[in-house]
């Protein structure tokens, strides 16, 4: 049977993120994710559910989130999810909780802004497990260069002119 196992979220951290590292030396960084739920009731009531979840990132991905990010500042992550069991230690029996290991995320807001949003115009960086240097995200333009002071003159595609479409030479 065929699976596949993918989660994006978008949401705030809800607690500074927490470095640590393996026997192997590598970098593991766990922390809290909250994500809201906007939804208005039949009766016409507005409210609001929060979705909290643990996540964790490996390697230079770990390192950066830990460097770049703290409480409240919003964040967009990419991954799989895991379920952790564990017997509690007070008595309390099996314990189990939904995480996500992180193989993707995003910076979202400006280097100096608070948690606000992720919105404006401030860009934000793209990190993948594979290639932990910034990306531009899809979709977004490079940054403006200044123009050269001589430009090129505009060339007309190499089409001949003797070849135009008809009407019927569209086939939809």
């Amino acid at each position: 049977m065929a699976s596949y196992n993918r989660v994006i979220m978008m949401g705030n951290l809800t607690r500074d993120p927490v470095l640590r590292y393996l026997p192997s030396q590598m970098a593991v960084v766990d922390f809290g994710l909250a994500v809201n739920h906007r939804f208005r009731t039949k009766s016409g009531e507005d409210r609001e559910e929060v979705c909290f979840i643990d996540c964790s990132a490996f390697g230079k991905q770990a390192e950066i989130i830990n460097q770049y990010c703290q409480k409240g500042k919003p964040l967009l992550v990419e991954g799989r999810l895991k379920y952790d069991t564990w017997e509690d230690k007070q008595g309390g029996g099996k314990r189990s909780k939904h995480a996500i290991v992180i193989e993707n995320f995003q910076l979202l807001g400006g280097r100096d802004s608070g948690g606000g949003g992720g919105g404006g115009n401030s860009p934000s960086e793209e990190y993948s497990q594979d290639d932990s240097r910034p990306q531009r995200p899809q979709g977004r333009p490079a940054p403006s260069r200044p123009a050269p002071q001589q430009q090129q003159p505009r060339q007309e595609p190499p089409f001949p002119e003797e070849q135009q479409f008809q009407e019927d030479d569209i086939p939809f």
